[in-house]
């Protein structure tokens, strides 16, 4: 397989179809079944590690400046909302916990 990642299913079985055919023979004698019965489960987890490949969560892969940046955004968005700012009272420990404080 090459090292570079695919990141379109088609393209991955297109250039890897004898790789692909090998595996779903083996892993049908492995497993007793036909190959008509393999290939939807191969299909689906090559699907998986193809989408994961391209679909990495923005907390594994931003920087400290773009978690600052999403965050302020964040922070931004909320300003035209007009949310009444809570008091001191309000937010204190004892108006939270009551008396389990």
């Amino acid at each position: 397989m090459n090292s570079q990642p695919k990141t379109n299913l088609n393209e991955l079985e297109q250039s890897n179809s004898e790789e692909i055919k090998t595996i779903t023979l083996l892993l049908a004698k492995i497993s007793n079944r036909s190959p008509s019965e393999i290939k939807p489960h191969l299909d689906t987890m090559l699907k998986r590690l193809v989408q994961s490949e391209r679909e990495r969560s923005f907390y594994e892969t931003a920087t400290p400046a773009e978690w600052s940046a999403a965050f302020t955004e964040w922070v931004e968005s909320h300003r035209g909302l007009n949310l009444p700012i809570l008091s001191d009272e309000a937010i204190s420990r004892e108006s939270i916990y009551g008396e389990r404080g």
